[in-house]
């Protein structure tokens, strides 16, 4: 019983070691699952495999880099890993340059098949009424939205377009296609997922498009005209419902909606604002590392109360993300991938 009983406190003594020397890196306890936290897509060098997922804990005590390696007997992700979606307990991974979508459990990231049937220089992805939407937009070449079946991730249909074809945003069970590439374009497509045809396009006044995202059944778009810049508000059956002026505001881009507050940033400036409100704001709340005309903030993402800002170092080393409050106080710093573009909470 006392051999017993030393054990036992040389087993527990031996175990508080070991949780007492882990640190926020790689080397602290293997993580189970990657729920309750952030998962942080780390684009990669074009024209290398080395696109990569991070995991952050939600209360940031703990990550994990590399985890679809990690959880795949060392296999590559891919190459640009461009964007992230998810639909019950799968995540969509797509990969630009690889021209594929990795299609992971989001909870365990293992593999759980792969979408390469008509991608071709896929943009971003997005899920509704049982179906995957894939944006592709060649250089110079064809421009299109492809559709799979969520179950078993079959092709269904292929809608064509002589717009450019970028984000793509789920809103009310349909689809809205922004038909603007690198600030060019002033035109929504809104797809009916019933029978996935085109229902109408939404041209946009006098502007160019920056961002389109979704919030609670809506569209948001960021737009810039020639000194300012304007946010509408689009209904999930196409129509125009609201448009805030930042007036001053040149160039916003960055689009996030959280806690009711719309973010957005122009230049290295990050700003906030309540939705209902008509005055712009005049202070930004953080002024972010000026990485140049390419890079500064290169990922920016707003989630769960929580400002995730990324400074990629011209991608020739690893990202370091700061995160803060929704005020723009600073709370932690970390490092990540190459190449970091977004956080999404799991």
């Amino acid at each position: 019983m006392k051999i017993t009983r030393l054990l036992q406190l040389l087993f527990a003594v031996v175990l508080l070691f070991n949780i007492s020397c882990s640190t926020d890196s790689d080397n602290t306890l293997p993580v189970v699952t990657y729920e309750n936290g952030y998962l942080i897509s780390n684009e990669g060098n074009f024209g290398k495999p080395n696109a990569e997922v991070t995991f952050v804990s939600r209360d940031l005590t703990f990550s994990q880099n590399s985890i679809f390696s990690k959880n795949n007997n060392g296999n590559q992700l891919g190459d640009v890993l461009q964007a992230m979606a998810f639909n019950g307990d799968k995540a969509y991974l797509l990969l630009n340059n690889s021209n594929k979508i990795q299609v992971v459990n989001r909870y365990t990231f293992k593999s759980a098949g792969e979408i390469t049937n008509q991608i071709d220089n896929p943009r971003y992805v997005a899920v509704a009424n049982n179906n995957i939407y894939v944006t592709n937009d060649k250089y110079q070449g064809a421009k299109y939205v492809s559709i799979y079946k969520n179950s078993d991730l079959s092709f269904v249909k292929k809608i064509t377009f002589t717009d450019n074809v970028e984000r793509i945003v789920e809103a009310g069970g349909n689809i809205f296609v922004q038909n603007a590439s690198f600030g060019f374009g002033n035109k929504i497509t809104y797809i009916n997922t019933s029978n996935n045809d085109v229902q109408s396009v939404i041209t946009l006044p006098n502007v160019n498009i920056n961002k389109t995202i979704s919030y609670n059944g809506n569209v948001y778009v960021i737009a810039t005209g020639t000194t300012d810049s304007y946010i509408y508000q689009i209904s999930s059956t196409g129509s125009i419902t609201k448009t805030t002026t930042l007036t001053g505001i040149p160039n916003a881009t960055n689009l996030q909606i959280d806690g009711g507050r719309y973010f957005f940033s122009s230049a290295n400036k990050v700003y906030s604002m309540v939705m209902a409100a008509t005055t712009p704001p005049t202070t930004p709340i953080i002024t972010a590392v000026d990485g140049g005309q390419y890079y500064t903030l290169y990922g920016f993402s707003v989630v769960d109360g929580k400002i995730f800002t990324s400074d990629v170092k011209n991608f020739t080393e690893d990202s370091e993300v700061t995160v803060y409050t929704t005020s723009g106080s600073k709370i932690k710093s970390f490092t990540t991938g190459k190449g970091t573009n977004g956080v999404y909470l799991n």
